[in-house]
């Protein structure tokens, strides 16, 4: 086992474990013309900047990015965060690694999420839409991807399987949405829940970090999606073509307008009630790993580290709550 994670280390403390290089470079100070070794080092609770003053030259050719290095170090406080000031860096063999302490991981089973998603494909009335839905989840060179992907690189639900727990999610939503509206079509709602985002299995990589693939970085999971659902569709004799456009439509404008990557805008009831659930959830999981990740730092504030998704600090509800009770007992 992993003996020293990245949410656990102190200011101070000697570290001998292994970790994800995320980053790598050899920085040069503009001012002092002194070089150094910059990692970005990472496992599944967090990443942590590394340094590396002296005698690193002959060990920059022996590791790569998304390599497991065994590192020795201290963790020092530059700047108000905590960073290692490397000592020594040991490439490690991937037999001694178990991958699973590098990258995070959704908290639920993923098997349960499958069951989930099949029963809710398996509810719907469209004949149509189901035999679309079904070819895609069932597809054995998709199946496996979409049990590991992540829905994002940072912003949210980043993290393996966090693609189907962010479907699974908003499976959820999308039937209370769809019981409060019930102008709604439900089934076809439930086929921009499951496809929306279906392109991101090809769009990012997450074999041992997560990052974007050479097909994500030129396309987009937008344009990636639209196109494999497109040939599901053609896969199926005499599938209705204006029901094929709302699908792809669903696809495209998920995210709600043009600057923000959609190609076209939500202008049908369905269209826009996925972007605003995909928005919702997309921001609740932000935030609740922003304030999860405070809640085990031993000296968390009552606000959080800047939330990259929202742009700004979160408060701590509980613990700004508590804070108040503590005074309000002190002036009684």
């Amino acid at each position: 086992m992993k003996p020293h994670y990245v949410a656990d280390l102190k200011d101070g403390q000697v570290v001998m474990s292994l970790f994800l290089v995320r980053e790598k470079e050899i920085r040069t100070s503009a001012r002092t013309g002194t070089s150094w070794l910059h990692l970005d080092l990472a496992d599944r609770t967090g990443t942590i900047s590394g340094k590396m003053w002296d005698n690193f030259a002959a060990l920059v050719d022996t590791f790569a990015r998304d390599d497991v290095i065994h590192i020795r170090g201290r963790v020092k406080l530059f700047n108000g965060q905590k960073e290692l000031a490397l000592e020594q860096i040991t490439p490690a063999a991937e037999r001694d690694c178990d991958l699973a302490d590098f990258l995070p991981h959704t908290k639920h089973d993923i098997e349960k999420l499958c069951a989930q998603l099949g029963a809710a494909i398996g509810a719907m009335q469209n004949p149509w839409l189901q035999r679309l839905l079904k070819s895609v989840v069932e597809d054995p060179a998709i199946a496996p991807k979409l049990k590991r992907a992540p829905a994002a690189m940072t912003m949210h639900h980043a993290f393996v399987g966090g693609l189907l727990e962010h479907v699974v999610s908003l499976i959820d939503l999308s039937r209370s949405i769809a019981a409060h509206y019930p102008e709604l079509n439900h089934d076809l709602l439930l086929a921009g829940v499951v496809l929306h985002d279906i392109g991101k299995i090809d769009e990012l990589q997450y074999a041992r970090g997560i990052s974007y693939s050479t097909e994500g970085r030129l396309l987009g999971h937008i344009t990636i999606g639209a196109g494999m659902v497109r040939e599901k569709i053609r896969a199926i004799p005499d599938f209705p073509v204006p029901l094929a456009t709302l699908v792809e439509h669903l696809i495209l404008s998920h995210h709600g307008a043009l600057e923000f990557g959609s190609p076209a805008l939500p202008q049908t009831r369905e269209a826009v009630a996925l972007h605003f659930l995909d928005d919702m959830d997309s921001k609740m999981a932000a935030m609740r790993a922003t304030l999860e990740l405070a809640e085990i730092s031993a000296d968390a504030d009552v606000w959080t580290d800047r939330n990259a998704a929202l742009r700004r600090e979160l408060l701590r509800t509980e613990a700004f709550l508590a804070g108040s009770d503590k005074q309000a007992g002190q002036k009684r």
